[in-house]
């Protein structure tokens, strides 16, 4: 899934940058950029911390940016705004599960 969900953010992003490059679209490329960075530190607050809790707060914080990354690009070029939807929706289930399994798991989960 992540596969398919990173080939779409890339193409999403480069027909943002297709449509003006880094200076004419500089504040959007770079929210898409700081995205990344949060989409990673999931991972590692979740897998390699036990950090149930940051985990959580952080996938909502992921979720704000990408509906945030999903309307700059939108307003760009609408096909770029599109293709970030499934990777909405993906991300909304797993801070559904990140929320359980730390609920189902406080021992694990701190």
């Amino acid at each position: 899934m992540w596969t398919t969900l990173f080939a779409l953010m890339g193409v999403a992003a480069w027909l943002v940058w297709r449509e003006g490059g880094w200076r004419r679209h500089q504040g959007v490329l770079t929210l898409f950029i700081v995205h990344l960075a949060i989409n990673a530190l999931w991972s590692w607050l979740f897998f390699v911390w036990h950090q149930g809790a940051l985990a959580f707060v952080e996938v909502i914080l992921l979720w704000g940016m990408i509906l945030a990354t999903l309307i700059a690009f939108w307003r760009v070029r609408p096909l770029a705004g599109l293709l970030l939807v499934p990777y909405l929706a993906w991300v909304t289930l797993a801070t559904a599960l990140t929320y359980t399994v730390w609920q189902l798991n406080p021992q694990l989960l701190s």
